[in-house]
């Protein structure tokens, strides 16, 4: 059992940064695949970024050169640094665990979910 919470969001104009962290609970956190998916208000979830235990990445097109993931394993955490951040990037951020051994995109092969964190950029 894996329990995740998001923390980091907040209001930030267009241009600025932030950074989400993902505090997971577990002593297995480091064989997980993490990910960061995001839902605006009327659409779908979608995926932003992924990182597996060894570090390999994979972004969205959207958030491409713009987001960075990373993990600290040491302190059971998972990181979404946001730059050049645009109002379409608004949305709740969720950040999810996998088991699998891949970079996943689909939300679907994500086993736990935080409760979200908030985003909102102005223009």
């Amino acid at each position: 059992q894996v329990q995740l919470v998001e923390s980091g969001g907040g209001l930030v104009q267009a241009g600025g940064s932030l950074r989400l962290s993902c505090a997971a609970s577990g002593r297995t956190f480091s064989s997980y695949v993490m990910g960061w998916f995001r839902q605006a208000p009327g659409k779908e979830r979608e995926f932003v970024a992924v990182i597996t235990s060894g570090g390999s990445t994979k972004y969205a097109d959207s958030v491409k050169g713009r987001f960075t993931i990373s993990r600290d394993n040491a302190k059971n955490t998972v990181y979404l640094q946001m730059n050049s951040l645009k109002p379409e990037d608004t949305a709740v951020y969720y950040c999810a665990a996998s088991p699998l051994s891949r970079t996943v995109v689909v939300a679907a092969r994500y086993d736990y979910w935080g409760q979200g964190t908030q985003v909102t950029v102005s223009s």
